[in-house]
């Protein structure tokens, strides 16, 4: 093949490119040679006798069965060609591209939120007495004062003086005190938990001051509270230590879940900073965990902590920590117990025992029984201090867990039922979140005032 023929083809090749298709390759038969050409050349012959039209070279050409001779590529294959003869361009083989990965799908957009239902001016004006930011002005240095604990109380308050306050502003802008207010007034001190007798006692103090005259709901509040710190004034008493005792012995009871492990360790970082030492009994034998919270507490009021082994006998323990503490004459010891059931008669027997055996050594112990109460039970309260009162004598209450109910009113209620001393009311989870119990501040916190 000649240098021209050879570009022509490789042109045609590049126009062309790859085809769509293979056809099968043609195996030529082998020539028949004649004895002689016109110049005395062998002739290419088909195998019916027929020359092949042969390339200037010699090779032999592949023709149709018209006897035409087809285009071929270079590799010696058929080209496709058109009707008249000439070879049509076929387009190249298109590859895919492989297709790009999809794009992350935009957030969903979020159903609308539903409208808010409509408040009243005076729900307004009683959330935002219940949650107005506490002001504590400066110190005389120029800094900002800490906030201190009453604002931290009427905080913690919040959920029972809104439905309090929210509740009075309500029935109260400018209206007679007559039966039917008495009446309203009533049942809403009944449903924030301060109990038939007290809500009772509160509405008929303030109708016998102001019946058949208007009043406003601020003044109703202001009333409650006056009436609410009566009641509380001689409860609110902290807890006695007694410099003569040595250990002064606590006992610590309630039924589980209502916070004793946390209130011992709360008190006795108080007593701590008062400069009294104190010894820690884990007398929860029954809960591994309970003895390792304990533990916790010690190690962040340095306070020493006295424990066994899980299941261990707890009056047992009690013993033992009380006869440490004489002789290693601490001024206070305080003993948990295992949370039980106020219902659970040999549970509450389990207990008394432990009361006996701390009587053996100590006939005056326990000096202080403190009954740990979790406010968000409400009227089951009252039953708790009940049994507990008869099974172990107790002497003092600590009301827990305020800043998470609504029924913060039950205080009012205990004290106006049992006059047992509260010594103690926690509002939170932080180490000073328990402080001693101050009759005028629970009752202007309650009142939102």
């Amino acid at each position: 093949m000649s240098e021209r023929d050879k570009e022509k083809k490789g042109f045609w090749s590049r126009i062309i490119g790859p085809t769509t298709f293979e056809q099968p390759k043609r195996v030529p038969e082998p020539p028949t040679v004649s004895p002689s050409g016109p110049e005395g050349e062998p002739k290419v012959v088909s195998p019916e006798g027929e020359p092949k039209v042969v390339s200037p070279e010699g090779e032999p050409k592949v023709v149709s069965p018209e006897g035409e001779p087809e285009v071929v590529s270079s590799e010696g294959e058929p080209k496709v060609v058109s009707p008249e003869g000439e070879p049509e361009v076929v387009s190249p083989v298109l590859v895919p591209e492989p297709e790009p990965e999809p794009a992350s799908l935009p957030d969903p957009i979020p159903d609308p939120e539903p409208a808010p239902e409509p408040v009243s001016e005076q729900e307004e004006e009683a959330e935002a007495i219940a949650e107005a930011p506490f002001e504590g002005g400066q110190s005389e240095d120029g800094a900002p004062k800490k906030e201190g604990f009453f604002a931290r109380l009427r905080a913690g308050l919040a959920r029972s003086s809104s439905r309090l306050v929210g509740g009075i502003m309500g029935l109260f802008t400018q209206r007679k005190l007559d039966d039917a207010a008495l009446e309203e007034l009533e049942d809403l001190l009944i449903t924030a938990d301060l109990g038939v007798d007290t809500a009772m006692k509160l509405t008929q103090s303030l109708a016998k001051e102001r019946f058949g005259k208007d009043v406003t709901g601020d003044e109703v509040r202001v009333h409650f509270a006056q009436d609410i710190a009566e009641i509380l004034t001689p409860v609110a008493r902290p807890m006695p230590i007694d410099p003569a005792n040595r250990p002064h012995v606590v006992l610590v009871v309630g039924v589980n879940g209502s916070g004793k492990t946390t209130t011992i360790g709360k008190i006795a970082n108080q007593l701590k900073k008062e400069g009294k030492t104190v010894l820690l009994a884990a007398g929860d034998t029954f809960r591994a965990a309970a003895v390792e919270q304990l533990k916790v507490w010690g190690e962040r009021t340095g306070c020493p902590v006295i424990s066994r082994d899980t299941g261990a006998d707890a009056a047992g323990l009690a013993y033992d920590a009380l006869q440490q503490a004489r002789a290693e004459k601490y001024d206070v010891l305080l003993i948990d117990t295992a949370g039980r059931l106020h219902n659970k008669a040999e549970l509450m027997d389990e207990l008394k025992k432990v009361v006996r055996v701390i009587k053996k050594l100590e006939p005056e112990a326990p000096h202080v029984c403190l009954q740990v109460l979790d406010a968000t039970v409400g009227q089951n309260a009252h039953q708790q201090v009940k049994v507990f009162q008869e099974m172990t004598n107790v002497s003092g209450l600590v009301m827990t867990k305020l800043d998470g109910t609504a029924k913060g009113g039950v205080v009012v209620a205990l004290a106006d039922k049992f006059g047992l001393p509260v010594h103690y009311v926690g509002v939170g989870e932080g180490i000073d979140d328990l402080r001693p119990f101050d009759a005028k501040d629970f009752a202007n916190g309650l009142m939102g005032l």
